[in-house]
């Protein structure tokens, strides 16, 4: 359709806007930026970009009439970024959708491609560093990422693409095949239902790249100590009379030596989104290839059960005989039909398969004494499997009632995991600071099943909106049911089953009391989690404990600024626990108690400086512990200050100078809180160059991660176990990226 500036303006008044980066009005002669001043001036926003419109003081102009995009972006779409590019105006939020982080009755950032490319990050950890409120609960480098989220575990199979568990790559989870990396604080059974891991401090959605209309071929080349080389393809074409067709192809490989001293490690990715938009029917089918192997050693993790000794080098290799490989390969189909405005459905089914073996588990350095010495230290070559099949289908309705618009969605999900391992051991001593070579026991030739889970749900969600959309309350529960059965894996009998439903309530609210640009928040969220599981040789039985029931109570407030924007959110998070039992058992008795203040804030500050972090401050407490001896005591890897500060600095026409600081305070190690891991910061700096050459677009890129080269324990392992992290060395990350 087509409306004067004026009358645009007018109508965006009308609607409850999105974030949108500040705009550049002249009127008059003179610069606005709020929403007042460029509706006095008849601009307007579509689609979160700006189209500006130059008034003049004579009343007797007559504006030309212009063409206007009504922002109706959809749950399915992919909001649009913030300034500064580093993240996004939203985020999906499981079954709901794609919500406006102003919508949204939670603590949500969503990391763009853009903020990937210029960090040089190659996995999903390197991309949460950047997270004030998220840390990392393996060592630097190790083969698994698994992460601290609200001072809660999330494991790697907590990760999810749109929403849907169990098939993310395990492991170093690759980001060349993102657009998008998003973190939902706080339980998400609601939205996504149980995650496979049981995470309740929050959930990541990775969203796979589209082709884009422009066409992209880009190549990149880098370099990351100690001599890791690698190569990037990035490509993207769209077909048909109307692009309705699009095909993105990624692919990476890297090799060399690592930072570790005598590791050598290997990185292959191939990923493939074809996707289709024509008229009512959206649909997709993503598959990728992803392994990743290593030789010469792997990064420890150190057992302390006395004293905390000084962090080694993070080059010393504890393991110089440990080798190993990962291998994930999945297909992803999903589908959206749209019957008409107020009526859609969605579906999508995916399927995959993970193998590994060599030394990847247990790579921990045990019975430490004040010398660093090692006494019965177990190395673990292991074989195994974990596939998966995950599925969701479900309905949209939009409809009103009297003066209340609903959005409700009917949705269902269904997970199959199955899992198998056999492994082979043998102990050593060493010292932590001087390694012995040991030589890694024989991998088993075949891995038998040891697991099977299924998680099933049903959810009904409605978001009422009242007063224009100013105020939306969000109702609904989850029906979930967890079926396990745990098998010998040597003899295939039955060791222990596990078939229950719960229902998972869960409210939130979102009123805009000022206008848009200000959003008061607040959610109660039950959550359902998967038990905790105990293994030898660490525990005297293999076993699963029966899912936990977990609840959050959070309120909040966000501020869009205009070109910067600013999230605080009060909240509390309690769930059962393990405590230990005669030494060397555990129960699911106890209980731990997380409460915190976070403070995030992202955007354009001034023009050509970009920040991106913010601070959280936490109480973990032991609230309920074996014959109440550690109640009252803090929780384990729980520090009561996390902070990220990063900046970005355009200094001159195409240069950007970049930094960032990551600090956390002091931590307890064990439950008796008599081990302190000290509090410890990490400098990272960087640059890039934008240029051309021969007229194709190139990037240079210049990242050095732990600029000082600090020596610190990042964190702690376990809530059961006395086990401590080791942060990064020194990195240095070099890259050329072109365009052609």
């Amino acid at each position: 359709m087509f409306l004067t500036p004026c009358d645009a303006a007018s109508r965006v008044a009308e609607r409850s806007p999105r974030i949108v980066a500040p705009a550049d009005i002249l009127c008059g002669g003179i610069r606005t930026v709020s929403l007042a001043a460029q509706l006095a001036c008849c601009a307007f926003v579509a689609g979160g970009v700006l189209l500006p419109s130059a008034v003049h003081a004579q009343s007797d102009v007559s504006l030309p009439a212009v063409t206007v995009t009504a922002d109706t972006a959809g749950p399915e779409e992919l909001p649009g970024t913030f300034a500064g590019n580093q993240v996004a105006n939203g985020a999906r939020l499981g079954a709901l959708g794609n919500l406006d982080v102003m919508d949204a009755p939670f603590n949500v950032t969503s990391y763009t491609a853009e903020l990937i490319k210029n960090q040089a990050a190659r996995t999903i950890g390197d991309v949460l560093a950047n997270d004030p409120g998220v840390r990392f609960t393996t060592s630097s480098g190790h083969a698994y990422e698994n992460f601290r989220i609200r001072g809660f575990d999330v494991g790697q199979n907590d990760l999810a693409i749109n929403g849907m568990y169990g098939l993310m790559p395990i492991g170093h989870t690759p980001v060349e095949m993102f657009e998008r990396v998003e973190v939902l604080k706080g339980p998400s059974a609601l939205f996504s239902g149980m995650s496979p891991s049981g995470a309740v401090g929050g959930m990541v959605n990775l969203v796979p790249k589209r082709a884009d209309d422009e066409p992209l071929s880009r190549v990149s080349l880098d370099y990351q100590s100690d001599s890791q080389l690698g190569v990037k393809l990035d490509m993207g074409r769209r077909f048909g009379e109307h692009k309705e067709w699009g095909l993105r192809v990624n692919g990476a490989f890297t090799d060399g030596d690592t930072e570790l001293s005598g590791q050598s490690k290997q990185r292959q990715l191939v990923s493939a989104g074809l996707d289709y938009r024509g008229g009512p029917l959206k649909a997709s089918i993503d598959a990728y290839f992803s392994k990743e192997s290593h030789n010469g050693g792997i990064p420890a993790m150190f057992w302390m059960p006395s004293t905390v000794l000084p962090a080694p080098d993070a080059s010393v290799n504890q393991f110089p005989a440990a080798q190993g490989a990962l291998e994930s390969k999945a297909v992803i189909a999903r589908a959206q039909y749209l019957f008409n405005a107020n009526v859609s459905a969605f579906a999508g089914i995916g399927v995959r398969n993970h193998d590994f073996n060599g030394f990847i588990n247990g790579t921990h350095v045990r019975n430490i004494n004040a010398a660093g010495d090692s006494t019965n230290t177990v190395t673990v070559a292991s074989r195994g499997y974990d596939n998966a099949v995950s599925s969701e289908a479900g309905v949209r309705l939009n409809f009103n009632t009297s003066t209340v618009a609903h959005e409700m969605v009917l949705q269902a999900s269904y997970l199959a995991l199955e899992s198998g391992a056999a492994s082979a051991t043998s102990a050593f001593s060493t010292n932590i600071y001087n390694p012995v070579y040991h030589a890694m026991p024989t991998t088993p030739a075949a891995a038998s099943k040891n697991a099977e889970n299924t998680l099933s749900s049903i959810a009904l969600v409605d978001t009422m909106s009242f007063m224009a959309d100013r105020l939306r309350l969000t109702l609904g529960a989850r029906h979930q049911t967890v079926k396990t059965t745990n098998f010998n894996s040597a003899t295939g009998v039955v060791t222990g089953t596990y078939d229950k439903s719960a229902i998972s309530p869960s409210a939130a609210i979102v009123f805009k009391p000022w206008g848009p640009n200000v959003s008061l928040y607040a959610n109660y969220v039950q959550g359902l989690s998967k038990g905790d599981s105990i293994s030898t040789p660490t525990y005297v039985r293999n076993y699963t404990f029966a899912p936990y029931k977990t609840q959050q109570k959070e309120i909040g407030i966000k501020w869009n600024a205009g070109s910067f924007a600013n999230t605080a959110s009060l909240f509390e998070i309690t769930r059962p626990m393990l405590v230990p039992v005669n030494g060397n058992d555990a129960s699911d008795s106890g209980e731990k108690r997380v409460r915190g203040l976070e403070w995030n804030t992202f955007g354009e500050v001034a023009r050509g400086v970009r920040l991106l972090g913010g601070a959280a401050y936490t109480q973990g407490v032991q609230t309920k512990t074996a014959n109440n001896i550690y109640n009252g005591h803090a929780s384990v890897g729980s520090p009561r200050w996390q902070g990220n500060v990063g900046v970005e600095w355009d200094t001159a026409p195409g240069l950007t100078l970049s930094s960032r600081i990551v600090a956390n305070s002091s931590q307890y190690l064990n439950a008796a809180n008599t081990l302190t891991l000290p509090g410890w910061g990490e400098l990272e700096v960087g640059a890039r160059y934008a240029t051309q050459i021969s007229g194709h677009k190139t990037v240079l890129r210049l990242n050095i991660a732990n600029l000082l080269n600090r020596r610190y324990y990042s964190g702690v392992f376990s809530d059961t176990t006395p086990i401590a992290t080791l942060g990064q060395g020194r990195t240095v990350s070099a890259s050329v990226t072109v365009d052609f």
